[in-house]
Parts: C-alpha cells; structure tokens; sequence
C-alpha cells in the first residue's frame, strides 16, 4: 500500500497537466494479456508514478538489476535479457564488480546473498562470509605490551581471511541458477581482457587510495599506469591478470581458484610475506545456507540475514521496540521519531556488543532477541523525553536462558525471483594488497573479529568473548541484505554498505517504505542518521531541520553533523508486476538495468 499504489493524480508526459488517474493504454513493453476463460483482452496496468513526488524511480516489467556500477549492472541485465533468473543475473553482476569496482567488488572477499525463489515460495541465505585461517590465533594482533597492532590487523597479509566470494557466487549458480558458468563468467572476463573507459567514480576512487595501493607492487602495477600515474576518466583499464583468474574459474568452477595455480600464488604470497592462509585453509572453505531470520512489522513480513552477520536480527529487534509507538503521528524525521529512533539503535547495538557472533562457534539466542515480548521490555527502558547516556546501557537480558567500502545489488527477474546481495573487502580496496600474478585484491575482513574483546573494532563498534578470533571461524558482520514480503510476495529487496552504518541504513529504508508510504526513490534519499551505542554519538547527515536538531539536543542528544553521508543502499521495489528501481545517490556511478 504505497503512494506509487495510491497515487490520486496523475501528470501527463504530453502536457504536464494535472489529470485525474486513469490507466493509459497498454505499451508495447506491456502488452495486453488474455484472460484465461473468456475471450476478453485484460489490459496489463500501467506503472503508477506520482509526478508530484522529487524522486521518482526508474521503472521496468520484466527484469531488473539496481548495483553500484553500471557496466557490472548491465551484465546482470544481460543475463536476465538471455533467459536466465535473477541469480544467474546475481552472479553474474558479483563476477562483473570485481572487474569494473574494485574498491568493494571482489573475488578475494566474501558476503551474503538472500534469495527469494518463486517456485517454491521461500527464501533462503547463503553464507560465504570469509573464514579465520587454521593458524589464527585469539590475540594474533597484540603486540608484546597486549596492545593491538593495527596495521598488522589491517594491513598487512595475516588480516586476509580465506575468501567465499568465489565459492558462494558459484554455489548459488550451480544451486538455484539456470545458466551454464561459462556464459555467466563470459562478461567479466571480457571486461577484464579487452578493457573498459575508467568513470569519475572508478579513476577517483583509486586516486583517493593511491598512497596506500603504492605500497604493495602488485597492486601498484595493477591499479597505476606504467609511468605511475592514475588512470584518467576515458582511458581505458585492461586487467590480463584477472581475465586469466576469471577464466580458470570459469573453466574449472571452485576448483580453478581454491585449487590448482591459482590457489598456489595465493599461499605463495602468504609464505613470502608473512601471512596465514595455506593451500588446505582454501581447499577446505565451505559455503553455508542458513535459513534468514525473519518477522513482522504492520503486517509486512521483514526478512534478512542471519549471524554470523548482526544485521538481520538488531533490524528485526528495533523494527519491534518501534512497533508499539505511533510513528506516523509523530511525523516523520520530526525530533520525537528520531528521538525513538535513536534510543531504540542504541539498546540494539549494546546487545551486538555481548550476544552475536558466528552460530557455529557461539550459541547466539537469535529467537529470543527478536522476540516482541522481548521487546516489549527493552521498549520500557526508552525515556520519551530524554536520551539516555550510553554508558547507562547495558545489553538487555533476552528471554529465556562491518567497512564503509562494502557493496551492494538488487536483482528481481520476471519469473518472481529475488536476490539482495552485499559482498566486502572490508575496507575499501581491502587490505590495499594484490596477489602477483592474479589481479585481485586481498580482504582485511580479520579486522572484524575482536582482536582485544572489550575494544571498538575499526568502526567504533564494542565487541565482546563471543566474537574473539578462532581458526575456521567467520567474523561477526553488518551485512544486511533484506526483503520485504506484502501478502506472502515480495515487495522490497534492498541493502546497503557502510560498516556499522549498514544496519541503520537498512532500517531506515524499510521504514521510509513501510511506515511513511515512500516511493523506492524518496525512501533513498531522505536523510539519515545513525547511533551504534558506542561512542555515544547522535551522526546525522545534512538535510534535517535546525529546529529538529535543536530539539534533539534539548533531549539530551549528542548530536554530531556528519562530514560524510551514511550509506548507500541499491534498491527493488515490486507493485502490480512492476519493477521500480532507485540508487543511492549519495555515492557517483549507481545504475538501474532493467527491461
């Protein structure tokens, strides 16, 4: 029940009139149908787009890709235009981002993908999130004082976990897709060999991290020119190195890169500089499906990710603690509703600090802390009129006994498959290091462990015991690839990057959608803001009234204006079998593909 739905006027293209709404005749990309026992031609309804509205989303019937990047976009489209379902179209986007984005796209890295299969009307998640090595070690990053290195945690080979990327996209393909490898894989290795015109985004993001890629040759020699300069808008990148990885995989599956040459400069790598990774950590990686954690919100069913990702459960658990308020009558962005807001993030991320961690190393009490009874008592503990001070907040007692450079994409086929995905490097560009001879950037995602228990990770976030480094196991994340369900169907696949940001940011998107009746477009761009319990800090982006932030601060709240924006989610929204479309505008170089 949006204002897409409900739009009571209607502006017409022709003559930018107001006119009362009437469905126009069919298009030709909108044919009419026959009805199946009568002779009488159903007119398929036109999209609904409100004029009067400042963001309006970009519009599809048959298929849809909405990523960070266009060429790798376009290539998802392309396999949906060619037969294939939205995780051939998934796949094949997650191979193209590691060509065209290097900075958070990826095939040494790792992640979650949350599908919606229309065939037998369930959802599931796959896991591939990167795994600590055996040789890890619970205080590996502490120097000899007990104090944390952190450029060893970040920057150096031993933060490299051993990567799913490869092993996950390919598991869902060989799983749930209905293309062969070989066509999935065909565009990023074409990409990769023949090359492609560098965008603003792409030639200022490398500049941005030039100092650091300089460091490590491979990734010197991979990122600048042979005279050391950075490639300009328009030149064009060619990458031989990754079109040779791209195509052992694309000939031998996972085996091309978790064996054989490729895996072999991988822990040669290793062995010269120091790092964990050997031939049996990659040999043995495994994907893992999990079932997604899930719940209600005014008759919306909200679906995400489960642990070892956070994301997922502290949605659902602030979704519950906001539920017993009546927040379209506080107004939305109003000082009361972010007031509640906050206070509700916060009593969320204190429970992150002691509960969630990897479910196969760490009993995480997943049901207990999404529970409404539950959060019907956290919801006591929010003062209406007065922040309360983070360190007054301990993490709740349920019932009963992530980088700023992530990436995310959405992608929904006509066959009523979904599929919201968000892989990392962790920081961006990773840990700044490249394998010779593969062109591919390394992770850091061991900064995502609690390297010291008890210390702020890279993010701010407090971690505890449960998310302590052990061999095998997979750090604790703030993924939060999300669908929402309207009677039993999908309506919104969404997600975002942004570390600690990210569960925030979805959250704020479901509920401009859900709650305040948004477009998928105005739902983006509103303004945002974030609180993760500690530091006890208020982050607002520009854009809220002085008035609100002055009665924020009259709450007690320690409000900050942020120097940067907050996230940047890739959105689907699906009415009246109509595929509505936004990027995030706060990042350059998002694209809708669709057909």
């Amino acid at each position: 029940m949006t204002v897409l739905r409900h739009s009571l006027l209607f502006l017409s293209l022709l003559g930018h009139t107001l006119l009362p709404y009437a469905a126009p005749a069919p298009q030709a990309s909108a044919p009419a149908t026959p009805a199946p026992t009568s002779s009488v031609q159903l007119e398929t309804p036109e999209p609904i787009i409100d004029y009067r509205e400042r963001f309006i989303p970009v519009v599809a019937r048959h298929g849809m890709v909405v990523g960070p990047e266009q060429l790798a976009a376009e290539v998802g489209a392309q396999m949906l235009r060619q037969g294939g379902n939205a995780i051939d179209a998934a796949v094949a986007t997650g191979f193209a981002l590691a060509v065209t984005y290097p900075r958070a796209g990826n095939l040494a890295g790792g992640g979650f993908m949350l599908i919606h299969l229309a065939g037998d009307n369930r959802q599931t998640l796959i896991d591939y999130r990167e795994s600590a090595p055996a040789a890890a070690s619970r205080d590996m990053f502490l120097n000899a004082e007990g104090e944390l290195d952190q450029q060893r945690e970040y920057f150096s080979l031993q933060s490299a976990g051993v990567p799913g990327t490869v092993a996950g996209l390919l598991y869902a393909l060989d799983k749930y897709g209905s293309l062969s490898r070989e066509q999935v894989l065909a565009p990023a290795i074409a990409l990769a060999k023949e090359g492609f015109p560098v965008s603003f985004a792409l030639s200022f993001e490398i500049d941005a991290s030039a100092k650091r890629l300089r460091q490590n040759p491979a990734a010197e020699r991979l990122f600048f020119k042979p005279d050391g300069s950075v490639y300009a808008i328009g030149d064009t990148w060619r990458q031989p190195d990754l079109a040779w990885t791209l195509s052992q995989i694309s000939d031998s599956g996972a085996d091309g890169f978790y064996r054989g040459e490729v895996a072999q400069r991988i822990t040669v790598e290793m062995e010269a500089g120091g790092g964990l990774i050997t031939a049996a950590d990659l040999a043995d990686y495994r994907v893992v499906e999990r079932q997604p954690v899930r719940g209600t919100y005014r008759g919306f069913e909200v679906v995400s990710t489960p642990p070892p990702s956070s994301g997922g459960v502290h949605i659902l658990q602030i979704l519950n603690v906001l539920e017993g308020y009546d927040l379209q009558a506080m107004g939305h962005n109003s000082a009361d509703y972010l007031h509640h807001l906050t206070e509700s993030m916060k009593l969320a991320y204190a429970d992150r600090s002691l509960y969630l961690a990897d479910p196969d190393f760490v009993d995480v009490p997943v049901m207990q802390l999404i529970d409404k009874g539950y959060a019907s008592r956290q919801r006591a503990r929010i003062d209406s009129k007065q922040a309360t001070p983070a360190v007054e907040i301990a993490p709740g007692r349920p019932l009963g006994p992530e980088s700023t450079e992530t990436t995310h994409y959405s992608v929904a086929d006509r066959f009523g498959n979904v599929v919201s995905n968000t892989y990392t490097l962790n920081f961006s560009f990773g840990s700044n290091i490249a394998v010779p001879g593969t062109g591919m950037l390394l992770n850091n995602e061991m900064a995502d462990f609690a390297a010291n228990p008890g210390s702020a990770n890279a993010f701010g976030l407090v971690q505890g015991e449960a998310n302590k480094i052990e061999p095998g196991k997979r750090p604790l994340s703030s993924m939060s690839p999300t669908i929402v369900l309207q009677d039993g169907k999908p309506w919104l696949a969404t997600g975002s990057p942004g570390g600690s940001v990210i569960i925030t940011t979805v959250l704020q998107m479901v509920l401009n959608a859900m709650e305040f009746d948004m477009n998928v477009a105005t739902a983006a761009a509103e303004p945002r803001i974030h609180h993760q319990w500690m530091p006890d800090v208020l982050r607002m982006e520009e854009g809220f009234s002085p008035d609100t932030i002055h009665l924020l601060k009259a709450m007690g709240q320690p409000v900050d204006i942020a120097n940067r924006t907050t996230g940047r989610t890739n959105s689907i929204m699906i009415e009246d079998g109509w595929l509505y479309g936004a990027t995030d505008a706060r990042r350059p170089g998002g694209w809708v593909a669709g057909y």
